[in-house]
């Protein structure tokens, strides 16, 4: 997976996306949240729950294996005049960075992940990572999303600025898919329009199998709802989420 291109107009594209709905979902469940506590944040992309973490006075330090992502997601927190952290580091390799009391990982980025091997390690790398007490948050697509919404679907967008055509086929593992993106980005100075191509793999577990690793790795608080608290139903939600706590 590369973000060479995306990087740069990622922000663009995702403007509808409800990002106030994770923040609102993270304070939901750190009720007594403590000012100056530290916050991980994996995956952070563009830094863009990175920034509204900051805000609400946690030491925050963003994590992601992009170079270009993280580039952006710096210019923001500088203009934020905002003391956030970006380190570039694969989700599966966090353990010795630091202690926390807060580690997330939202918009679906542990399905990235592709075996069992590397969820199974950054869970213990997370745990690892978290002081006594400290929470977990995470979200994932439900299997019905991948097999009934993403499967074999073709999504497009035809902006003045950003056009996209987006492929969706099966991927090679169960309950994967392999996202084949298109972008036409116009090019202010000659009003052409530069193509990108990119190409994306997203895998996801049934719940009973994610809550067995957590369960592995050491937690035993593990709170699982979907679509920012719906009732459970993997055949019906889309997201599922998962607030563990580490006692």
């Amino acid at each position: 997976m590369a973000y060479q291109h995306f990087a740069h107009f990622y922000d663009l594209l995702m403007k509808d996306v409800p990002y106030e709905r994770w923040v609102t979902y993270f304070k939901n469940h750190t009720i007594e949240l403590k000012a100056n506590s530290h916050l991980l944040d994996l995956a952070c992309g563009t830094g863009t729950l990175s920034v509204p973490f900051s805000k609400m006075g946690l030491n925050v330090t963003g994590v992601d294996l992009s170079t270009e992502m993280l580039s952006v997601a710096d210019e923001k927190a500088r203009k934020e005049n905002l003391p956030i952290t970006f380190l570039e580091m694969n989700m599966t390799e966090i353990s010795g960075i630091g202690m926390f009391d807060y580690i997330v990982c939202f918009c679906d980025s542990l399905n990235y992940l592709e075996s069992e091997e590397e969820i199974v390690s950054a869970f213990k790398g997370v745990y690892d990572s978290l002081d006594a007490n400290g929470m977990f948050m995470f979200d994932v697509h439900s299997i019905q999303k991948m097999e009934n919404i993403f499967k074999d679907q073709t999504f497009v967008n035809n902006d003045d600025d950003v056009s996209y055509i987006w492929n969706c086929f099966e991927g090679e593992y169960p309950f994967s898919v392999e996202h084949e993106l298109t972008f036409f980005v116009r090019d202010e100075a000659t009003n052409l329009y530069d193509r990108f191509d990119e190409v994306h793999m997203q895998r996801t577990f049934p719940i009973q199998q994610y809550e067995k690793w957590l369960r592995e790795v050491g937690f035993t608080s593990i709170v699982i709802s979907s679509d920012f608290e719906a009732t459970l139903n993997d055949e019906q939600n889309e997201r599922i989420f998962f607030c563990c706590q580490k006692k």
